[in-house]
């Protein structure tokens, strides 16, 4: 017992010398438990709404007069007001906002006469948890509008203003919506094994030190490194991609103009994340930190991105995550790329805060970066 005690010792000794690993241990557990139960199952709010007035009538302005009192309470959704449907309708195709509210001519003259007019709701069904949640919420807003019009003998109006639902695309099983994600995580995975870990293992080997006594600047080494892992994860991302395209059963999946855009985000994604990876080990020297490591990252990044649930249901403090997130902008980019068919323009900003983030994360590596043992 005395020698199997003295092996208990020095490894416990050599855990307590880690207070890292000692604070990932207990931190880990806590992060999971805060990051998954915001992240499911909120009330979606902030919903872009765009509303198209055709009428400028009376009773349009007491329709839109309950729209904003739902802006300003419960805060369901935000109204956008737009001046054509033509507008509207293309911001809704670029995901700038999730639906359009169409209030057609001659809307308070039919509500006068109790002609029952219609107004058209056109929403982005590709994300059905906030599709769903705008139209219940409008549901309410025009059967609200319809009682305060009843004749006060209890009366019902024959000719109620009723909600026209048209969704933009078809209908998009939950498959379909998660394989975005499913992109993006594993172009992360790669980016973690391929990137962080492989270079910390070669570290802790002594492999690195042969190009420390090499002229190779700092730049060209991290550059180096950082290619080297954006080709293997530009790998991984695109079987996915093909493989997911059809065990999920997205319409005309080897479509050659989109796989191109495919292919392009995916090529972004990877060097933003793998930049990501480089700054985060650049100066780590413990093979055991990075496990632990790239296992909180996997919540803190994934998760928040609106990959399983959309951001709008996150309190203010998580979507300061979505906001600075890098997984955030990926899984945008995909989802318009891949669900809606869109083209580049609809993903610029998305593309945009990839290159930047993958130059601002590469050059804090390079600066951080160490020739010495």
């Amino acid at each position: 017992m005395i020698r199997v005690w003295a092996i208990i010792e020095r490894d416990l000794r050599r855990y307590l010398r880690s207070p890292a690993l000692v604070t990932m241990s207990v931190v880990m557990p806590l992060i999971q438990l805060v990051i998954l139960g915001y992240a499911f199952g909120g009330k979606v709010r902030n919903v872009q709404l765009g509303v198209v007035d055709g009428d400028h009538g009376v009773e349009a302005a007491q329709l839109k007069e309950m729209f904003q009192a739902v802006a300003a309470g419960p805060r369901t959704f935000v109204a956008v007001p737009y001046a054509g449907e033509a507008e509207a309708l293309r911001d809704l195709r670029d995901g700038r906002i999730s639906a359009v509210l169409h209030i057609p001519p001659e809307f308070s003259r039919s509500v006068l006469a109790g002609a029952g007019p219609r107004v058209a709701l056109i929403e982005d069904n590709i994300d059905q948890f906030s599709s769903a949640t705008v139209q219940a919420s409008l549901q309410a807003i025009v059967a609200a509008f319809n009682r305060e019009r009843q004749p006060e003998r209890g009366a019902r109006l024959s000719g109620d203003v009723t909600l026209s639902v048209v969704e933009l695309y078809p209908y998009v099983p939950y498959m379909q919506f998660l394989l975005p994600g499913m992109i993006t995580l594993s172009i992360f995975t790669s980016a973690m094994i391929g990137g962080g870990i492989i270079y910390i293992d070669d570290k802790s080997r002594g492999l690195h030190e042969g190009y420390l006594v090499t002229p190779i600047t700092k730049f060209e080494l991290i550059l180096g490194f950082n290619l080297s892992g954006v080709a293997k994860a530009v790998v991984s991302g695109t079987l996915i991609l093909l493989i997911g395209l059809v065990v999920s059963g997205v319409p005309d999946p080897f479509n050659l103009l989109r796989l191109g855009r495919m292919f392009v985000l995916i090529l972004v994604t990877a060097m933003a994340l793998i930049s990501l990876m480089f700054l985060l080990v650049v100066r780590m020297n413990d093979p055991l930190l990075p496990r632990m490591l790239f296992g909180v990252l996997n919540i803190l990044l994934f998760y928040p991105s609106g990959a399983l649930y959309p951001t709008n249901s996150f309190p203010p403090w998580m979507q300061v995550i979505t906001v600075l997130n890098p997984f955030t902008y990926a899984v945008d980019g995909f989802k318009s790329l891949l669900l809606k068919n869109t083209g580049f323009a609809a993903v610029g900003m998305d593309i945009l805060f990839l290159l930047g983030f993958a130059g601002i994360a590469m050059a804090a590596a390079t600066k951080l970066f160490r020739r010495t043992l």
